[in-house]
């Protein structure tokens, strides 16, 4: 199941749409859902969170010309684990939260010059 969830300039949710995935997940199969999103009324996007699936960023980049576009946190970090043994991912994990969670960039820059100090050699 494919959802397209967005939020407006207020912070208000919504679910744009939901489709059943059918395996066609191919950049012709991205721009009929963000051309029908389009359709439907969402203007433009600002910033647009996805897993990376091929022909996504194409299609938004044909959709919304000016919407940034950014694997998801989630994803971010499932990528991450690929180079660390399987028996650090909880802590790994753990640590990664405490950068991406803070309030600040400056925050973020300080977390992520911790977690390097513990993990970078590894």
């Amino acid at each position: 199941m494919y959802v397209a969830l967005g939020i407006n300039c207020h912070g208000q949710r919504d679910v744009l749409g939901m489709w059943a995935g059918t395996g066609g997940e191919g950049a012709k199969a991205w721009m009929g859902i963000l051309a029908e999103l389009r359709n439907r009324g969402v203007e433009d996007c600002c910033i647009v969170a996805c897993d990376g699936l091929k022909g996504l960023p194409e299609a938004i980049g044909e959709i919304w010309p000016q919407a940034t576009v950014q694997l998801c946190v989630v994803h971010l970090v499932r990528a991450s684990l690929r180079y660390a043994s399987k028996k650090y991912w909880g802590q790994i994990s753990k640590d990664l939260r405490e950068v991406y969670t803070t309030p600040t960039v400056a925050a973020a820059e300080q977390r992520f010059a911790e977690f390097e100090q513990s993990w970078g050699d590894r």
